[in-house]
């Protein structure tokens, strides 16, 4: 065998046993905190808190449900229970307002945001923790900056960039060239603002990854993209999941950009549920079932993301706080 190949094994065997010791740090730290917050509270003031709280959240979540199988009619006159139930709104909705077009659109655009935003921002914070150089304090700074930003602020800059962009590259080539109202326009514009969160985020998760494993696998003969890939990476695994999830959730709520930087075929879910919800005014009777029913659906996606990231998401968000 090889030297290549026995440290690539190596590296392998001794992946999940790193993983389990690096998991185990902020589960051991996030049980201490959850000890320490439940002594605060007797536990008759914790079950009355956990019940509000329950309430404020679900109450408003059950309505929508409600009103989403309730008559148009019904609802417009302020009756609380349906006399029947109009399950047929999860069904007309979607010839009423073009809402399969835009969830395509928001998965395409949240998606791949997400997933560059990801892969740059483990990049830059692998750099950024693991090397001292000229610049660094700055960059961190102006990650700050960016954040500290209103979003309003950066709409009209941005919108006049591309539309330069846009004009120039039209003049050159002597042609009409499309640049505002596609895909890369709105993902770039997602960039700005998730790739400076995940980038923080990462810096937080990377920073309790002892060094000394990665310069174990140097001894051993791997290279450093190839021990950033093997042993970084998979421990990093749990805060990238958050990572991803919160800057798809920048795209996916969007709905400020996503107004003037997309064309009809290009617009997302949450502007196509806007345009119905505005379409509905002025009407005979507004589509109230139809329009909670769009509502659901466009959170649907969400909670099921949630759902799938749940575990990596809890062990995720606690990591940067014990630094090994």
């Amino acid at each position: 065998m090889n030297a290549p190949r026995a440290t690539k094994v190596r590296l392998r065997t001794a992946i999940p046993a790193l993983r389990r010791e690096i998991a185990s740090r902020p589960q051991q730290a996030g049980t201490k905190r959850h000890r320490d917050a439940q002594q605060l509270l007797p536990p008759g003031v914790r079950i009355v808190v956990t019940v509000i709280l329950a309430v404020v959240i679900l109450v408003p979540i059950a309505y929508m449900l409600l009103l989403s199988v309730t008559p148009d009619v019904e609802i417009g006159a302020g009756q609380l229970i349906p006399t029947h139930w109009v399950f047929q709104n999860y069904q007309l909705m979607w010839s009423s307002a073009p809402l399969a077009q835009g969830l395509v659109n928001s998965l395409i655009i949240s998606g791949f945001a997400s997933i560059i935003a990801v892969t740059l921002a483990v990049g830059a914070a692998y750099v950024l923790t693991r090397f001292t150089f000229l610049g660094r304090r700055p960059y961190l700074y102006l990650l700050i900056g960016l954040q500290a930003v209103p979003s309003v602020m950066l709409l009209l800059p941005l919108f006049v960039v591309f539309a330069s962009i846009q004009l120039a590259i039209s003049t050159a080539i002597r042609s009409h060239f499309q640049l505002i109202g596609t895909y890369e326009v709105v993902i770039v514009t997602y960039l700005t603002f998730a790739l400076p969160f995940a980038t923080w985020l990462m810096m937080s998760y990377l920073g309790s990854i002892p060094i000394e494993l990665e310069e174990a696998a140097l001894v051993d003969g791997a290279s450093r993209l190839r021990a950033l890939w093997h042993v970084v990476i998979p421990l990093a695994l749990p805060g990238m999941v958050v990572a991803l999830v919160f800057s798809f959730l920048a795209g996916w709520n969007d709905v400020l950009f996503a107004s003037v930087l997309t064309l009809p075929d290009t617009r997302t879910l949450a502007i196509q549920v806007q345009t119905f919800s505005v379409a509905q005014e002025g009407g005979a009777l507004p589509l109230y079932g139809q329009l909670m029913g769009a509502a659901i659906i466009s959170a649907l996606p969400v909670v099921v993301l949630y759902m799938i990231f749940q575990r990596y998401l809890i062990g995720g968000l606690t990591a940067g706080g014990v630094k090994g």
